[in-house]
């Protein structure tokens, strides 16, 4: 009996590990063909800026609202916002949306 045990129990891991194998493959195939493309980053001389949103307003919802914005952070401690790259364009949209509090030019912060 013993014998049966130990010749079975590698075939036995052999087909789990192929069975388990399969759908992760399967998943990843189908996910790869359906992948939207890349959005395009903002141009690395546009400035940064930390938009500021009023609490209860979800930041990712307003960074949608203006085609274009690609959020490189999002805030939801200390402030409600987010952090972007924008053109001069996207900080007048931004800045005339509802819940919006404040668009600040991101900068350092040192000892006072």
């Amino acid at each position: 009996m013993r014998n049966r045990v130990s010749r079975a129990l590698p075939v036995a891991a052999a087909v789990l590990a192929a069975v388990a194998v399969l759908p992760l493959s399967t998943a990843a195939a189908s996910a790869a063909a359906v992948r939207e493309p890349a959005p395009r980053a903002a141009p690395a001389d546009w400035p940064s800026y930390i938009v500021t949103v009023r609490r209860g307003v979800d930041p990712a919802a307003v960074a949608a609202q203006v085609g274009g914005v690609r959020p490189d952070r999002y805030y939801h401690h200390a402030l409600n916002g987010f952090a972007a790259r924008l053109s001069p364009e996207q900080v007048a949209d931004v800045a005339a949306l509802p819940g919006v509090v404040s668009v600040e030019a991101d900068g350092s912060a040192g000892p006072f």
